[in-house]
C-alpha cells in the first residue's frame, strides 16, 4: 500500500533542506563529521534528478566556537559580531564537503528586507534560479550581521519556508534532534507520542508543540510547525525529521515512515499572494465588523469603509495593513486604498459618502478585492 507521503517524494525535484544549530553543532562548535554526511546524502539524492537549497544555521556557534564562548549572547551587536565572525568558518565546511563531490556552493545571506521589497524579492528569486541552473548549491542563512528585531526572519525555519514559495520548492525538510513533531514534549514526558500525519493545522497541535529551544538556537517545535503552515499554504508539504540520525535523508526518500509528514493545502496562494500575507509586515491594522468578515472570508469581496469598526496605526495610502475580526484576531492582509487618517474619517459610512467626507473619491474600496489575501486558517 502506498503511504500518504509517497507520492510527494517522487514529484519532489526541488527541495528546501533546513538544517538547525541542534543538529550541525555540538558544544565544541560545528559538527563537521555531520555536515559533511549530510552533504553526501544530498549528493546522493540529487544525482540530476533533484536539487537542493541547503537553509543552515550554525554562524553563531562556529563564531562562539571561534571567540571562544560558552553560550550565545544576548546583546545584538555581540550577536552580530559572532555571527560575522562564524559565517566564514560555515560557509567554509560546506565549500570543502561539497568540493569532495565536485560541487560548488554559493553563499546567500538574507533579511525579511530583502523579501519585503518586491523587487528584491524578484531579484533573489532570479538569483537562485541561475546558480540551480548552473549546479551551484545554494547555502543560505539569516544575515545575522546586520538583521535587527524588524529585519529578522525569527528563525531559520520561518526563512526556509518563505525559500519554499520563492524558488517553488516541491518539498521542505526540517532537520532538528528529535525524532518529529511530538503530542507533548518528549524531553519532559516520556509517554509522549510521535504524530506521523499532521493533515491540518488545530490549536491542540499547536499546543503540543513545544517553544523551548537549544542554547545555540531560536526556534523550537513551535517555529517548526508554523513553517510547515506557511509552506503548506504554497503548496508543499513538510517533513519534520531527526537529523542526527545516520542516513535520514536517504531513508526518507526511500519510503521509510520517519519524522511528521504535513501534508499541503489543496488550494495554494498563488506566489504574489503568498508574498503579500508572509513577506510583508503590516504597517497598521482595520477591525471589521462580522458581515465585513463574512463578505470577505466566505463572499471573496472587497473591503468597503461601511465594515470598517477601527482604525489602527498611522500608514499611509498603499501601505500593506491586517485585518481584524471583531474578536480582534487577524484574518487578512491587504494593500490599502486609503491613508489611516482618511479611513478614519469614512470608517463605518457608506461608499456614496467618501467624497462628502473626504473632498474627493479616489476609490470605492478602502482594499480591492485583488490587493487582499485572506489567511488559510481564518475559517
Amino acid at each position: 500500500m502506498t503511504s500518504v507521503r509517497q507520492p510527494y517524494l517522487n514529484k519532489a525535484r526541488r527541495v528546501v533542506l533546513k538544517a538547525g544549530s541542534a543538529v550541525l553543532t555540538t558544544p565544541d562548535g560545528l559538527n563537521q563529521p555531520l555536515i559533511e554526511r549530510l552533504v553526501a546524502e544530498t549528493f546522493s539524492l540529487a544525482s540530476g534528478e533533484r536539487e537542493f537549497i541547503i537553509v543552515s544555521s550554525g554562524a553563531v556557534a562556529a563564531g562562539c566556537r571561534k571567540l571562544g564562548l560558552s553560550s550565545r549572547p544576548t546583546g545584538i551587536p555581540q550577536q552580530q559580531a559572532v555571527a560575522a565572525a562564524g559565517q566564514s568558518a560555515l560557509t567554509q565546511v560546506y565549500e570543502e564537503a561539497f568540493a569532495r563531490f565536485g560541487l560548488k556552493v554559493a553563499q546567500i545571506l538574507l533579511t525579511h528586507d530583502d523579501l519585503e521589497s518586491r523587487q528584491r524579492f524578484l531579484n533573489a528569486r532570479n538569483t537562485l534560479f541561475t546558480l540551480l541552473q548552473w549546479g551551484v548549491v545554494p547555502i543560505i542563512n539569516e544575515n545575522d550581521t546586520v538583521a535587527t528585531d524588524e529585519l529578522k526572519f525569527g528563525d531559520n525555519d520561518n526563512l526556509a519556508a518563505l525559500i519554499c514559495n520563492l524558488v517553488e520548492a516541491d518539498l521542505l525538510i526540517l532537520l532538528t534532534d528529535i525524532d518529529g513533531l511530538f503530542d507533548k514534549d518528549p524531553r519532559e514526558h516520556p509517554d509522549a507520542r510521535l504524530v506521523p500525519l499532521v493533515e491540518s493545522f488545530d490549536a491542540k497541535l499547536e499546543k503540543a508543540a513545544s517553544g523551548r529551544a537549544g542554547a545555540l538556537g531560536r526556534g523550537g517545535m513551535v517555529s517548526k510547525l508554523q513553517a510547515a503552515k506557511k509552506a503548506a499554504a504554497a503548496g508543499v508539504p513538510t517533513i519534520i525529521a531527526n537529523g542526527l540520525k545516520p542516513g535520514i535523508l536517504e531513508a526518507i526518500f526511500s519510503g521509510e515512515e520517519l519524522g511528521t509528514f504535513v501534508l499541503p493545502q489543496a488550494h495554494r496562494l498563488k506566489s504574489r499572494q503568498y508574498w503579500l500575507a508572509y513577506n510583508v509586515t503590516p504597517k497598521g491594522a482595520i477591525l471589521v465588523d462580522r458581515g465585513a468578515w463574512r463578505a470577505l472570508v466566505r463572499g471573496g469581496k472587497s473591503l468597503l469603509p461601511a465594515g470598517i469598526l477601527e482604525v489602527f496605526g498611522g500608514f499611509g495610502k498603499g501601505a500593506p495593513v491586517q485585518l481584524l475580526d471583531p474578536d480582534g484576531k487577524p484574518f487578512a492582509m491587504g494593500l490599502t486604498n486609503y491613508s489611516a487618517r482618511d479611513i478614519g474619517r469614512i470608517k463605518g459610512r457608506q461608499t456614496a459618502e467618501i467624497a462628502q467626507s473626504l473632498g474627493a473619491k479616489g476609490y470605492d474600496e478602502v482594499i480591492h478585492r485583488d490587493n487582499l489575501v485572506i489567511y488559510p486558517d481564518a475559517g
